[in-house]
C-alpha cells in the first residue's frame, strides 16, 4: 500500500438502517454552496484480527461516502489503519471510491493491540499541514491509556477537527474512553451492531456529508433521517439529550 508509514514500536446498538434510508436518498438534493475546495476526511480503522468482518463490510460500502458528497463539492479521503505488532499506516489521499476500495482489498487484518494514539497523532499532523474537516474511527476495543487518548483528542479538538467514533459492540470500558475523546473534539460517538451493516453505511455517509458540507448539511438532513443519524447530529450540535 502506498503512502506514509506512521512509525511505532512493538452499548446498545443504534436504530435499524431502515429508519435512516431517506438520509442517503436526499444527498444529491442538499443546497450547499460550493467553496471551491474539496472536503478532507481521515478514515481510520482498527485492523486487528477481530476486525476482519467489519473491514470487509466497510470495504464494500466505502464508495457511498464519496457518492453522498457529489452535490456538496466532493471529498478526499485518507485511509489509516493499525494491526500486528506496531504497524500503523496511512495511505495517500483518494478522490474516488474505486481506488480506496482497491487499497482496502489489499489489506488483511492481523492480531495485535490497539494503536489509537498513533491515529490521533497522525490526524493532528495532517490537520497542521492542511485543513482537515473530520476524522472517523471504527473499532471495537481500546487497550491504551484512556487519559492519554483523551488528552491527544483534546489537541485535535483545539485544531477544530471533530472526531467521530463508531464503536462496534459498545464494550463499556472502551465506550467511556471513546465518548470522552469525541466530546473533547466536539465530535460524536455512536455504537453499532455488526448484524445491522446498513447502520454503519448510513453513519459513514453522514460524516462524509459533514466533511464536505459542514453542519448546515447535517442540519438539513436531520429533518429526514432516522434515530441513528439524528443522534450523531445532536452530539455535533451540542444538543445531545441526557440519558434517562
Amino acid at each position: 500500500m502506498s503512502g506514509d508509514i506512521i512509525k511505532g514500536g512493538k452499548s446498545p446498538a443504534v436504530s435499524s438502517s431502515v429508519e435512516v434510508a431517506a438520509f442517503l436518498r436526499q444527498a444529491a438534493l442538499v443546497p450547499v454552496a460550493r467553496t471551491g475546495r474539496r472536503g478532507r476526511l481521515l478514515f481510520a480503522m482498527d485492523a486487528t484480527a477481530s476486525r476482519q468482518p467489519t473491514w470487509d463490510r466497510a470495504q464494500a460500502i466505502q464508495a457511498d461516502m464519496f457518492a453522498s458528497t457529489d452535490a456538496l463539492g466532493g471529498l478526499d479521503i485518507q485511509l489509516v489503519y493499525f494491526r500486528g505488532f506496531g504497524e500503523c499506516q496511512a495511505s495517500g489521499w483518494f478522490a474516488e471510491g474505486r481506488k480506496l476500495g482497491a487499497a482496502m482489498a489489499s489489506i488483511s487484518c492481523a492480531p495485535g493491540q490497539t494503536q489509537i494514539g498513533k491515529v490521533v497523532r497522525h490526524a493532528i499532523k495532517a490537520a497542521g499541514e492542511q485543513k482537515l474537516n473530520a476524522v472517523v474511527f471504527v473499532g471495537d476495543a481500546m487497550e491504551e491509556s484512556a487519559d492519554e487518548l483523551v488528552s491527544e483528542a483534546g489537541k485535535l479538538g483545539m485544531l477544530g477537527v471533530p472526531l467521530f467514533v463508531f464503536h462496534e459492540g459498545g464494550e463499556e470500558h472502551a465506550a467511556a474512553c471513546f465518548r470522552a475523546m469525541a466530546k473533547a473534539t466536539s465530535g460524536a460517538y455512536c455504537s453499532f451492531d455488526a448484524s445491522s451493516p446498513g447502520v454503519l453505511r448510513d453513519l459513514l455517509s453522514a460524516v462524509a456529508i459533514y466533511a464536505a458540507g459542514g453542519r448546515a448539511a447535517l442540519d438539513d438532513f436531520s429533518r429526514r433521517s432516522g434515530t441513528a443519524v439524528q443522534k450523531l447530529i445532536e452530539q455535533v450540535s451540542g444538543k445531545e439529550r441526557p440519558s434517562k
